[in-house]
């Protein structure tokens, strides 16, 4: 296991309540920095939180812990201040789908959005329609999610995603954007390795000076 003094997991808010499992998990108490998910609508806006994060971070930490994905190009030519670790996915949907040790960089299928398993309930598509009539919010829900056809609920074991009172909510949601609702295995297996130090291919480690780069995540 690598030799870690004083690591600090920065890490994207829509997987924080994983992230506190997973150092529940392998015995870890590391300080977590978040970052607001809101920003991944616009990678460069992200880009700007990440480096404005790392930039306050406290010099005694010697490693970056990422609790993210490459998320669009989010961590493109970021040059690293300290060794930093992040997961070689595409996505944070990606970290969730992972189950073995095998470097996939996207286990997503056309079609198909994801929704963690926490978060029905709190989508936006939930709250399409509050404030418009039923003509224009399906007009809306027909340029959100035209091009997909599936509504899967990445079933990582965080919570009971099969009551019949969640499974209700789940499929009101997804017949609200007029697709089939379905599940998919996931788990927090990569972010419990992230915290623990086993960083196999799955895992980027960017020492102090690398230049971050898509070449890094993708082969």
């Amino acid at each position: 296991m690598p030799v870690v003094r004083l690591p600090v997991i920065l890490t994207c808010s829509s997987l924080a309540e994983y992230v506190n499992q997973a150092q529940e998990n392998m015995g870890t108490a590391y300080p977590v920095v978040q970052l607001d998910k809101r920003y991944h609508v616009e990678p460069k806006d992200m880009r700007d939180q990440i480096l404005d994060a790392i930039g306050n971070l406290s010099k005694d930490h010697d490693t970056i812990l990422v609790s993210m994905g490459f998320c669009g190009g989010s961590w493109d030519q970021v040059t690293a201040p300290c060794r930093i670790v992040i997961p070689r996915v595409d996505d944070c949907v990606s970290l969730l789908l992972q189950r073995g040790d095998d470097y996939v960089p996207n286990l997503k299928e056309m079609g198909h959005l994801y929704l963690y398993e926490k978060d029905v309930g709190e989508s936006l598509f939930t709250r399409i329609g509050e404030d418009v009539d039923s003509e224009l919010a399906d007009e809306m829900i027909e340029m959100y999610f035209g091009n997909y056809h599936h509504m899967d609920i990445i079933d990582t074991g965080y919570n009971d995603c099969y009551s019949e009172e969640y499974v209700t909510a789940a499929q009101m949601e997804a017949d609200r954007i007029h697709m089939a609702l379905d599940y998919v295995k996931g788990g927090i297996g990569l972010l419990e390795k992230l915290v623990a130090g086993k960083w196999n291919k799955q895992f980027l480690v960017a020492e102090k000076g690398h230049l971050i780069r898509h070449g890094d995540f993708f082969e």
